[in-house]
């Protein structure tokens, strides 16, 4: 698949409408884009570098969190579409339960991840809550602390190869890699302008500067650094030759 036959697919797929698109919309969309047939020829095109990279690689970074978000097209507001590249394993942290400013889906490529969700819940283990908003496309984080809040675990599903899922913008979750893994990623357009993320207590600690208040504390998020170019299309040419082109 092409850059325009992707962005034609995800643009009839999302609709245009004026609300939402729903969060099984955004996964068969990326469920479709992450079979090897349609995404090996998709990175492949854009390894060469020679379409719109300065831009994919200002919107690519490597996340706080150990993986890198590589842009591939970089759609905003109606869509952005990624890959992420986790290298599993015992991380720099672990991921911080969350949801998101829109509806959002995402499909395993390689490797496996485990997803587990939440909600607030009187019974549920105590963490401490933010707010965190971004100062536009590719722009800093900022977090700000709102509060104590108790938050009870739904369920956990483990997806691995060809397995796809999608979220609404609410759904509190944290995602889990303990292997190198691949997955494409889609987000959709925002909803609003904040996301809630939640730090439970006793979890592990950070290092340098943190937000904290009541045993519960996270790291204030650090300057996204673009990846160079290089970087950028080196990953997505070692990703093409793994799906065979």
């Amino acid at each position: 698949m092409q850059v325009e036959e992707a962005r034609w697919l995800l643009a009839e797929r999302l609709g245009g409408g004026p609300g939402p698109p729903s969060p099984e919309a955004a996964r068969e969309a990326v469920a479709r884009l992450a079979q090897p047939a349609a995404l090996g020829p998709l990175v492949r095109r854009l390894s060469v570098g020679d379409r719109e990279l300065a831009e994919c690689t200002r919107l690519s970074y490597r996340h706080v969190l150990g993986f890198d978000k590589l842009v591939l097209l970089p759609d905003a507001p109606r869509f952005v579409l990624r890959v992420h590249f986790w290298r599993g394993g015992a991380g720099p942290a672990p991921e911080d339960i969350h949801n998101h400013r829109c509806a959002i889906a995402s499909a395993v490529v390689r490797g496996r991840v485990r997803m587990e969700c939440y909600a607030p819940a009187a019974d549920g283990v105590p963490a401490t809550a933010y707010r965190e908003t971004i100062d536009g496309p590719g722009g800093a984080w900022q977090l700000r602390r709102v509060g104590d809040a108790r938050l009870r675990l739904l369920g956990t599903e483990r997806f691995g190869p060809g397995r796809s899922y999608g979220l609404d913008a609410r759904t509190l979750h944290r995602v889990v890699s303990e292997e190198p893994t691949v997955t494409l990623f889609l987000e959709t357009a925002p909803q609003r302008s904040v996301t809630d993320v939640y730090v439970r207590y006793g979890g592990a600690g950070t290092d340098g500067p943190a937000v904290r208040n009541g045993g519960a504390g996270r790291a204030r998020p650090p300057a996204k650094v673009p990846l160079r170019p290089a970087v950028y299309r080196a990953e997505l040419d070692a990703l093409a030759r793994s799906l065979g082109y």
